[in-house]
């Protein structure tokens, strides 16, 4: 690192991320608390039912890998903030890439599989195929679930192997000091890791844009046809159609972004540590804690459940 690297002073630096930290802490805690009243009001309301409609498979375990997956965010980030100048591949860091890994995965396809779901069942294309996949898609949820298991336990262990062979390089090198082992570790990153990351994160993203983008033009296009029906703007059909077009819009936005900041931390622009690692942290988890809130206001079924939870408490208390 060059002495023009360390002008800033560390005390200025230092509060400037203190307060990303403190916004990403922030962000955790509402992470928290949104998916975890999706978890419970669904997983009440499995309790009762002994089962759960398709839809509500796919939010429950949606919910539940966001929600686990914040404990490892906030438990790497508190390491990393406690411990800056360690190896980005030892082996803390290697049992927290696991479970990152996979729950990043899994809450990518979780994600992908339900905008998918939404589009088959409220679009209204007349494709042979789509007409198929809106009857049979609700027998396809199981599927969509193991598969979306499936393909983050194959990416997890594909990582794995990676930055196991990256530290093993490491311990090759004679433990050298993090500041003499960083070029070597992006030239590797760059060159290996980091377009198996690109397939893997691209693959769903690619699903999840075609599903959104289908289902936000037909409801467009249904929206418009009611706006200039006899009804006009203030039905209630429209104003439906509306709020839902809203939600599916900032979800695709959310789920854009999280995509392209984990493009962009991957590709070493925010080193690790760093005051713009802190940043783009933020950024990468404000899905993870506004999606939920937006599932809670936007999905009526949600919202009854949550009150019949509320109300049953109450009487028993």
């Amino acid at each position: 690192m060059s002495g023009e690297d360390m002008v800033p002073g560390p005390q200025l630096v230092d509060k400037t991320a203190l307060i990303f930290i403190i916004i990403l802490f922030l962000l955790f805690l509402v992470a928290l608390v949104g998916n975890g009243l999706i978890i419970t009001a669904l997983g009440s309301e499995w309790l009762q039912r002994r089962t759960l409609w398709p839809c509500d498979k796919l939010l429950v375990s949606l919910g539940a890998s966001r929600f686990c997956l914040q404990w490892v965010v906030i438990s790497k980030n508190i390491y990393i903030f406690l411990n800056p100048t360690a190896f980005p591949y030892n082996p803390v860091f290697q049992l927290l890439a696991i479970q990152w890994d996979f729950l990043n995965s899994a809450t990518l396809w979780f994600s992908t599989w339900l905008s998918v779901f939404y589009c088959v069942k409220i679009a209204t294309f007349t494709h042979p195929v789509f007409l198929w996949l809106k009857r049979n898609v609700s027998g396809l949820v199981p599927w969509m679930l193991l598969s979306s298991l499936g393909f983050s336990t194959f990416t997890t262990v594909l990582f794995f192997i990676g930055n196991q062979r990256m530290y093993q390089n490491y311990l090759k090198g004679g433990l050298q000091s993090w500041n003499v082992t960083r070029n070597a570790v992006r030239t590797y990153e760059s060159l290996c890791l980091f377009p198996l990351k690109i397939v893997t994160w691209t693959v769903p993203t690619v699903v999840f844009i075609a599903g959104t983008v289908l289902l936000i033009t037909s409801l467009g296009r249904h929206t418009k046809k009611l706006f200039f029906s006899i009804s006009g703007f203030h039905s209630s059909r429209a104003q439906a159609h509306i709020k839902a077009l809203l939600a599916f819009i900032s979800f695709a936005i959310l789920f854009t972004s999280s995509f392209l900041s984990l493009v962009l931390t991957a590709s070493g622009m925010f080193p690790f540590g760093e005051f713009r690692y802190w940043i783009w942290q933020t950024v990468i988890y404000l899905g993870t804690a506004i999606h939920p809130i937006i599932l809670l206001l936007s999905n009526r079924r949600l919202r009854a459940v949550l009150r019949r939870g509320c109300s049953s408490a109450h009487g028993t208390s």
